[in-house]
């Protein structure tokens, strides 16, 4: 049934959005004049190979950081292209509707487009909190509950509370840490999850896994810095971006090897803590912070994330029976909340400079709802601005908490039934795998054939 239920669901949704576009959705018109005509083609030029490498990240660079589940590679990075699009598709219809409805017409352009790809980028994090043992009927209705809460979340961190973060590290990264948890908790409840026999890594798998993550890895500053105001702000965020992930590498060798009682190093810690960097720095990213904060933030966001993998994850399993299987937490939660708190420091140091040198103005995608430059502010306007940044991260974590325990409890409904316990992690569930006589099924193990009888 749950077959039949994704073609059905997905046939309507796209007729719907077919018939939405053919009524409502339109281009601006070009322009006449040859001044205007130049200007839009120098802003195409400027945003589109930046565009081109969050595609890149998103399709590929994520798609194959969740391998490294052995039998559930297909799934994985299928899902994660059909959740993109799906919740993409989704945004743009929603947030047209919302701000760009003019005249009985929605007007589409290429940065409408990659703010609703900012907010498939929140569903692609939270659904890693319950990767594999979910449908994706299941994971199709997460993304129709947090597109939404997202866009309404954003709205208020930025527009009402002014809040920078350039990065989205607490708009995207927090939010949708939190939402994920969230989900996961509402759905499997307070049993604790045992380990499953397909869930452990192979070397191939986690190969591929860190492939996904030298891939993120690289492209990582594009996605930091392609709302930022061209020219000195963007410079900004490239270096500083570079160099927070360049020490979350370094730091992540270091504390991974130091953990280990044998001095080996852990795929799972290089594959998540090399890019913890990324993420912390993305609210600070445009700020001329010296270059030694950026480093120090990258160190610390790498320790954060490899002892979070080591400690905490394993503590919030055993008391909270809170089910975390990518490690939402450890990559996005926690070094998001240190991202947001060395935002408010930075504001709040800056604010001794009168020149306003330290601060760009917010790019019109990130603008503050006074639209002031940081230089017109005295050290009132700093703290002030540096308690917005604090209010901004309570308000992600508490809209995407309850949103993500009411969808939670959503997919909890008997026409979304979950994969039985012994097909979890498993492509053939989904998939038709050319050499599944060669290969052993589902079941056939002792392990497999344990979990078959329990059920």
């Amino acid at each position: 049934s749950t077959h039949r239920l994704l073609p059905l669901f997905l046939g309507l949704f796209q007729g719907a959005l077919l018939l939405f576009f053919a009524l409502f959705v339109t281009y601006d018109k070009p322009s006449a004049q040859a001044e205007d005509a130049n200007l839009v083609a120098n802003q195409l030029y400027g945003i589109f190979p930046f565009f081109q490498d969050i595609q890149v990240m998103l399709v590929v660079g994520l798609g194959l950081l969740l391998t490294f589940l052995p039998r559930y590679g297909f799934s994985a990075l299928t899902h994660n292209f059909l959740l993109l699009n799906f919740s993409t598709q989704w945004a743009l219809v929603l947030q047209g509707l919302l701000h760009h409805f003019h005249h009985g017409q929605v007007h589409l352009d290429l940065h409408n487009l990659l703010t609703a790809e900012f907010a498939a980028v929140t569903v692609l994090i939270s659904v890693g909190a319950v990767l594999g043992r979910t449908s994706p009927c299941q994971l199709l209705v997460v993304a129709t509950c947090e597109v939404p809460v997202y866009l309404a979340s954003e709205w208020a961190i930025i527009t009402r509370l002014g809040v920078l973060d350039v990065g989205g590290t607490i708009t995207i990264h927090v939010f949708s840490c939190y939402f994920g948890l969230g989900v996961s908790k509402a759905l499997f409840g307070s049993a604790q999850q045992p380990v499953h026999p397909k869930e452990t890594p192979t070397p191939r798998s986690d190969l591929l896994s860190l492939v996904g993550t030298l891939i993120l890895w690289v492209f990582w500053p594009s996605f930091v810095a392609i709302l930022c105001q061209s020219g000195d702000a963007q410079h900004r965020a490239f270096l500083n971006t570079l160099l927070a992930m360049s020490a979350s590498a370094v730091t992540t060798v270091v504390a991974s090897s130091l953990l280990e009682s044998d001095g080996k190093l852990s795929p799972g810690h290089l594959q998540n803590g090399s890019l913890a960097g990324g993420v912390a720095i993305g609210a600070v990213a445009d700020m001329a912070v010296p270059p030694v904060a950026a480093l120090a933030l990258g160190s610390l966001s790498a320790m954060a994330c490899v002892l979070g993998f080591r400690f905490l994850t394993p503590l919030l399993a055993r008391k909270l029976a809170l089910q975390d299987q990518c490690g939402i937490h450890n990559l996005h939660g926690l070094p998001g909340i240190l991202g947001a708190a060395a935002s408010a420091m930075a504001i709040l140091v800056a604010s001794e400079d009168t020149s306003g040198s330290h601060f760009s103005q917010v790019s019109p995608t990130r603008r503050n709802a006074s639209e002031a430059s940081w230089g017109q502010w005295g050290d009132h306007g700093a703290g002030q601005q540096a308690l917005c940044q604090a209010a901004g991260l309570a308000v992600a974590i508490g809209a995407s908490l309850p949103a993500g325990l009411l969808a939670g409890a959503a997919l909890r409904l008997p026409c979304l039934v979950r994969p039985p316990e012994r097909l979890c992690f498993d492509d053939s569930l989904y998939f038709k795998i050319q050499d599944e006589a060669e290969n052993p099924g589902p079941g056939d193990t002792a392990e497999e054939g344990a979990l078959a009888l329990k059920e």
